[in-house]
């Protein structure tokens, strides 16, 4: 495991093979991801970096302002590079697409859940941010996660039964997330 502390941004820790939680937010939480073609080139862009990098991307929320991430890593030092390599490509694009002069991306925040109950809070989270940003009642009408996957392949009574086992969700908050 490495550390890396910054004066202007969070600290990173770097882990091998272990799950992560990524949020990274747009400068100043502008709505520069309102077009849902901005929103699929971004998730191209997520897939294709973190593919080359070798991680495992597991779950993805993408809203007009932010994005969530639940993934493994392969090398834990690569988080910067692929990060780098996401909001680069997407940068251009959005930046293109809106004509926004000043930059797109402010921040990322990485955070390796502890255990399995953590990462199912976490994914919990990810699941419920649209509806907690009041972009939908429903979460199964929200397009841009990976929510229809997760129910394609484990089934609704599943996901039914993790809302209720791992309800703490509800709790998790932090400023990173205050959209």
């Amino acid at each position: 495991m490495e550390r890396k502390d910054y004066s202007n941004a969070p600290t990173h820790i770097f882990v091998d093979n272990c799950p992560y939680f990524i949020t990274a937010s747009i400068y100043k939480k502008q709505h520069l991801l309102k077009d849902s073609g901005l929103k699929e080139l971004l998730l191209d862009c997520i897939q294709s970096s973190f593919e080359r990098y070798q991680w495992e991307l597991h779950h993805w929320v993408i809203l007009n302002n932010h994005y969530h991430l639940l993934g493994k890593s392969h090398k834990g030092t690569d988080l910067p590079k692929i990060i780098k390599q996401i909001h680069s490509v997407s940068g251009y694009h959005i930046k293109k697409h809106t004509q926004v002069e000043q930059p797109i991306w402010w921040n990322y925040w990485g955070y390796c859940p502890s255990n399995e109950k953590d990462y199912l809070i976490h994914l919990n989270y990810l699941f419920n941010n649209p509806v907690k940003h009041q972009y939908v009642e429903n979460i199964n009408t929200y397009p841009f996660s990976s929510f229809h996957q997760f129910i394609k392949k484990q089934g609704r009574e599943n996901l039914v039964r993790q809302f209720k086992e791992n309800s703490d969700y509800k709790n998790l908050y932090s400023d990173k997330d205050d959209y």
